[in-house]
């Protein structure tokens, strides 16, 4: 091989190193946290009489002119920077000098990654949950709408006991509500600042870390150094509850889907939300909550991702925590944009009440209410009750009708040990009545599932 083509290949190799190594070209995201915690240090540092009130003043206009460069598309990321503490940095000093490099006193890049890592996660956490908030207000908007609207409700699939489509809708409130709630706890346990930490050890420089904790609206200063640069739980957190909240999206959006087929019939989609497909014109396919389920599988392996990453680390800093921050960006950004979009889905859909009700009168959905009225009116032993109203459920098969359908003559019939039954029974065995009848704490009666709104409009006021 030649000198020439010695220098080309190592040329090649360099370059493919430095890509490798740098993350410029992802954590540039993370330039807003990097300019605010860095104004906050410099503050800090004129404050300890490490930096001068001149200093600091050059610095913080030098940091806002860069801040303005980059949102204006002026500035111009390079792999030379390898990433973004230094890109900042650099500009930073070509703007305003040898102050510039008076800057990074008393920090590590490991304390400031920790530190703008973690306040992206802390601002994402925030506007993730006053999303999840709007969409848990969309439910409860819907559900107010259809305290009375009967629908078969499900185990297993098969239709089991008559419920109001409010009922149902609110289940997914509670879960986008348990959502908000662990948003809110990791928020909470997070918000302290790993400022000042430097490499792992502390610094020996005379700094304030409560100071820059409170420039920077944390709680507190973190209270181990060498845990603050390593740490990433704060990561796997916003991922582990960004994954929880996609798995619930996941799970109304397969009921959409089969809502919305012909064999159910019980919602039709906006147009916006679903397409035609490229040879069927007839059919309209429900693309986006497709999406929306599938995309949960995409968060999943982020945070599978970052375990991984993280389970053999030994303490403290590791470049294998550069590989923290893009599966946290996709995911956030697929988090923002699911529920944005969720929240129109549900806004839109229109809803086929007679169809819903019509598919009650399949699968004898009160036959538990015949079971429980022998017990509780012929106080029959619960067992007996049960495969007596099996009985009555076969004759209704016979005659093609729903128990629901039966007259008190056809139930009579159907065993010897009913033939006095009272007639009363056929109120039990209404299908409204049945789904009214449920009046414990949670449960479908229509007044209950307006008790349950009221809950939930008391806490949207918070």
């Amino acid at each position: 091989m030649t000198n020439q083509s010695n220098q080309i290949l190592k040329n090649t190799n360099a370059q493919i190193l430095d890509e490798f190594n740098a993350s410029i070209m992802f954590d540039k995201e993370l330039y807003a946290q990097d300019i605010r915690g860095s104004i906050a240090h410099s503050q800090m540092l004129s404050e300890q009489g490490i930096l001068t009130t001149e200093e600091q003043k050059a610095i913080e206009l030098g940091l806002l002119q860069v801040k303005k460069e980059i949102e204006s598309g002026e500035f111009k990321f390079s792999l030379a920077y390898e990433d973004i503490h230094m890109a900042v940095e650099t500009r930073l000093t070509e703007i305003i000098g040898e102050p510039g490099k008076r800057l990074h006193t008393a920090r590590s890049r490991n304390d400031q990654v920790a530190t703008d890592f973690r306040l992206y996660v802390q601002d994402k956490s925030k506007s993730i949950k006053e999303q999840l908030k709007e969409l848990v207000n969309t439910f409860v908007d819907v559900a107010t709408l259809h305290t009375t609207t009967l629908i078969p409700g499900m185990t297993h699939l098969q239709h089991a006991q008559p419920l109001n489509f409010g009922y149902h809708l609110l289940a997914y409130a509670n879960m986008f509500k348990r959502d908000f709630e662990r948003f809110e706890s990791s928020y909470e346990r997070n918000n302290y600042c790993p400022l000042g930490s430097a490499a792992l050890a502390g610094t020996p420089h005379n700094i304030n870390r409560d100071s820059t904790s409170q420039k920077l609206g944390f709680l507190a200063p973190t209270s181990h150094a060498m845990d603050t640069v390593s740490d990433r739980d704060f990561a796997l957190e916003i991922l582990f509850n960004i994954s929880t909240a996609m798995m619930h999206i996941s799970r109304i959006s397969e009921e959409l889907i089969l809502w919305s087929s012909y064999e159910f019939q019980f919602v039709r989609m906006s147009d916006e939300y679903a397409t035609t497909s490229s040879i069927m014109p007839q059919k309209k396919n429900p693309d986006v909550p497709e999406l929306l389920r599938g995309k949960t599988g995409r968060v999943y392996g982020n945070l599978i991702s970052l375990l991984t990453v993280m389970k053999g680390l030994p303490l403290a800093y590791n470049k294998d925590t550069q590989e923290d921050k893009e599966g946290v960006f996709d995911s956030v950004k697929t988090m923002e944009i699911s529920i944005s979009i969720l929240n129109e889905v549900i806004k839109t859909m229109i809803v086929n009440v007679d169809k819903m009700q019509n598919a009650c009168k399949i699968g004898h959905l009160s036959a538990t209410d015949f079971a429980d009225y022998l017990v509780t009116k012929q106080s029959m032993p619960f067992r007996t009750a049960y495969y007596l109203t099996k009985d009555v459920v076969s004759k209704a098969n016979s005659l093609n009708k729903d128990i629901s359908e039966l007259s008190i003559d056809e139930i009579r019939s159907s065993n010897e040990e009913l033939k006095d039954i009272n007639e009363e029974i056929l109120m039990f065995l209404d299908l409204r009545n049945s789904m009214n009848a449920r009046t414990s704490l949670g449960g479908t009666a229509t007044s209950q599932t307006i008790n349950q709104i009221e809950a939930f409009k008391e806490w949207l006021k918070n």
